[in-house]
């Protein structure tokens, strides 16, 4: 009897869940079909894994949180192009750029140059001497902070700013920065005077279950000097070692180094997330003049997250693979794409344009490496030409187009970065930073082994039955 009655609740509740998937808005019929399957051929343990990641929720409180602090910002504090940083902007990209606009309203401005980094290290001690020289304020943001050497670098630059004065914010994701929060180091920089938040808290993790997904973080790396100076690109504050991957060294990273008026607009999303989680109201770094530079080029802040607006940087890569005529060229170490994604790439090589697709030849994340090989042979036959990086883990997440268009961030090209976690991109229009990016991707492919179709072709039954395997459930990674 306690048996039967059991199993009657046990179908309800698969049949509940499943109704729930099935009406679930913004979902991809992959994922429905991906979480249906789940619940139904793996019962006790397909129920608890839709409970604690089937759902994009951070949490009534912190979404509530967030809506209201951007209510309290307002439009009339979203960065905008002034006379002195309008943006010239050729016509046939400026669909690009009205795409990015649709995300967070922020227009395209000019006015500003760049910079791209040697490498991990050089790009730590670029950002130490700007924070050295900071008169005003200094405000990081870093999915991984790690306490090893570039780490401690970051943080005695912080306290020594903060000593003279400067008003220095850091936040770090809650889950991807534990070593940091855990170690004294954290404590050293509080005590110094630095102020600290952690975005997307996790608390007591069989809590917080109840209470919001505790896989969506904030993936963003963001640094920002006195209004004038903005980071953007792929790389967390940590040595390239990265000692707790080390196996997988070294990490290969962009950074962009940027003056301008772009620089609001990544303050926009700074301040976003710090009154969000610390509660600080710091809506007066908004108001400062901005600066522009005569010459310079057009650039735009691309901010995505699962509070934003649904598959916000999937339809921006898209848009971008639409727009190439004759180059476009991708790193990334993560590929589970959409299909959308997927057909827009065999679709651009389907029509000539010279496609060059590069990834880690070894992944940290089996998975996704599994993932992403599944999709390999359609991307060759379309004509996708597909290198795989072999000094290190390629984590350099770069699209450069016909020599003209830059767009460089922290999302990868996965299902996680298009639906879970807060991304931060820059969309630039300039030869000149695209050219200097290209030869770094020339540099990549220098280091990288061709994937050949008839390679792929030729791999064992068993391989492309696990590789396939991977792809089916991707839409859950």
């Amino acid at each position: 009897m306690i048996l039967a009655a059991s199993a009657i609740v046990h179908i309800a509740v698969q049949a509940g869940l499943i109704v729930r998937v099935l009406l679930r808005k913004h979902r991809a019929p992959a994922a429905r079909i991906a979480w249906v399957i789940v619940i139904l051929a793996v019962p006790l343990a397909g129920i608890g894994a839709y409970l604690l990641f089937g759902e994009v929720n951070i949490g009534r409180r912190h979404f509530e949180r967030m809506r209201t602090v951007l209510r309290e910002l307002g439009r009339e504090a979203l960065p905008r192009a002034s006379a002195s940083c309008s943006a010239t902007v050729p016509d046939r990209w400026m669909p690009l750029f009205r795409a990015g606009k649709s995300v967070n309203g922020f227009e395209p401005v000019g006015g500003n140059r760049a910079e791209l980094m040697a490498d991990s290290v050089k790009s730590i001690e670029r950002m130490v001497a700007d924070i050295d020289a900071a008169r005003k304020h200094v405000h990081l943001l870093f999915y991984i902070w790690l306490p090893d050497n570039n780490g401690r670098a970051v943080a005695a630059a912080l306290k020594r700013a903060a000593a003279r004065g400067v008003a220095c914010r850091a936040m770090v994701d809650d889950l991807g920065s534990r070593e940091l929060i855990r170690s004294p180091l954290w404590r050293e920089m509080e005590q110094a005077g630095v102020k600290l938040a952690r975005a997307l808290p996790i608390g007591n993790p069989l809590l917080r279950v109840f209470f919001g997904r505790i896989d969506l973080r904030n993936h963003r790396k963001i640094a920002i000097v006195d209004n004038r100076i903005t980071y953007c690109g792929s790389q967390n504050c940590a040595d390239p070692e990265f000692l707790p991957k080390a196996k997988y060294a070294p990490w290969v990273d962009v950074l962009l180094r940027v003056e301008g008026p772009v620089v609001r607009q990544n303050q926009f999303v700074f301040a976003t997330d710090w009154m969000t989680f610390d509660g600080e109201d710091i809506r007066q770094v908004l108001e400062e003049p901005v600066e522009a530079h005569d010459p310079g080029f057009a650039a735009q802040v691309v901010a995505t997250g699962p509070t934003g607006r649904f598959s916000a940087m999937p339809q921006m890569f898209e848009s971008l693979i639409y727009a190439a005529r004759d180059e476009l060229f991708v790193t990334t170490p993560y590929y589970a794409p959409n299909q959308g994604l997927q057909d827009a790439l065999c679709a651009a090589a389907s029509r000539g344009v010279d496609v060059t697709l590069i990834l880690p030849r070894r992944n940290d994340d089996f998975a996704i490496a599994g993932a992403s090989r599944s999709y390999y042979l359609d991307l060759l036959q379309a004509g996708v030409r597909i290198f795989e990086y072999e000094k290190g883990l390629l984590h350099a997440k770069t699209v450069t187009i016909d020599g003209e268009i830059t767009f460089v961030g922290s999302a990868n090209m996965d299902r996680r970065s298009f639906d879970l976690n807060y991304e931060n991109n820059v969309l630039i229009c300039d030869a000149g930073v695209t050219a200097a990016l290209r030869s770094r991707q020339e540099a990549f492919l220098a280091k990288s082994l061709a994937v050949l179709k008839e390679e792929a072709e030729g791999w064992p039954w068993y391989r492309r039955l696990a590789n396939n395997l991977l792809a089916i459930v991707s839409p859950l990674l």
